[in-house]
């Protein structure tokens, strides 16, 4: 071992810094997201301070009655704008909305049959209910199958480690070297660094689509860290810290990766997650296992029936497992 996988005279190990926040980029679910809760808001304040013109507006019959159910649609409306405002995930409280339109669309249905309604103004409140729950219904549903570890604007944190029986400074220049990457970084094609410290990534992503990003390196320890963000503007934008931390008992360094992306929306936002994998930890995973094997033995390993799989879209230069030579003795 180097003088560096010594650091710290016997104290316990200290792991990279996490990465620098990247800007938040609104997802679609957000954005629609936000817009009910502003909805919600909307409609709940004049419910509870002047039901009575409520109820004219919507063509019901304006009476103590009808004052009161007024007031309590409102009062559950400002609830569910709090719900949402104060939430990551308001999956729950989108939900709340979709039980809460059910029952507008049954009170609706009800005023139906008093003689006193005006069918014009009943019709259209009705049929703008209607809509606003399919909505509710279609971004309650979105919100509860995106990942957990995403927040109400889509960014991604994701975190890996392993050990390889090297030393600190020897997998610092490795990776120091981005155009060592692609040969353990499935999603790369390569990484080119220029003068100022700065670099272009090409990726292929699905249908040979390519994906270009600049970086720089903001941080730079020898034999301890380094980290990055992209440009402004880059196509993907992320940061991130890969660290080197000599391992207990000897066996070699502790690779610990952290890296926060946040996909554009629309198409390119698809290219890129179909690019980064469906899931997102699982591919860093994979990326530090080819790491590990192209630092110890010299090239990815992969048996006969070792399958791509749905992440993998370029192979990256792997070699089929041999047949242990049988003893000549």
């Amino acid at each position: 071992m180097t003088s560096s996988a010594m650091r710290g005279n016997g104290s316990a190990p200290t792991l990279p810094d996490a990465p620098p926040s990247v800007p938040r980029v609104p997802s679609p679910e957000g954005e629609i997201t936000r817009f009910l809760g502003w909805f919600s808001l909307g409609l709940g304040v004049p419910q509870t301070v002047a039901p009575g013109r409520v109820n004219r507006l919507i063509g019901v019959r304006d009476d103590s009655n009808s004052r009161i159910w007024q007031r309590i649609v409102g009062a559950r409306e400002l609830a569910a704008a709090a719900g949402i405002f104060s939430r990551p995930r308001p999956a729950g409280w989108l939900w709340a909305r979709v039980a809460g339109d059910i029952n507008d669309l049954a009170l609706l249905r009800a005023a139906w049959r008093n003689k006193e309604q005006r069918p014009g103004r009943l019709a259209a409140a009705t049929a703008s209910v209607a809509g606003i729950t399919a909505v509710d219904a279609f971004t309650a549903a979105r919100m509860s199958r995106l990942p957990k570890d995403v927040t109400k604007d889509r960014s991604f944190r994701v975190k890996a480690s392993t050990t390889v029986r090297r030393s600190p400074d020897e997998l610092y220049a490795f990776w120091r070297d981005f155009a060592n990457l692609p040969r353990f970084m499935a999603h790369l094609e390569a990484v080119e660094t220029g003068p100022d410290g700065r670099s272009r990534w090409r990726a292929t992503g699905p249908a040979g689509m390519k994906v270009e990003w600049d970086a720089e390196v903001i941080s730079d320890r020898p034999g301890e860290l380094i980290a990055w963000r992209t440009l402004p503007g880059s196509a993907v934008a992320h940061s991130g810290t890969v660290g080197f931390v000599p391992a207990p008992g000897d066996r070699g360094t502790e690779v610990h990766v952290d890296i926060e992306y946040a996909p554009p929306a629309g198409k390119a936002g698809s290219i890129v997650g179909k690019l980064f994998g469906e899931e997102p930890e699982l591919q860093v995973r994979d990326d530090l296992r080819r790491f590990k094997q192209v630092i110890e033995t010299g090239e990815v390993v992969r048996s006969e029936g070792t399958r791509e799989g749905t992440l993998t879209r370029r192979l990256v230069a792997q070699k089929s497992a041999q047949p242990l030579e049988r003893s000549s003795s």
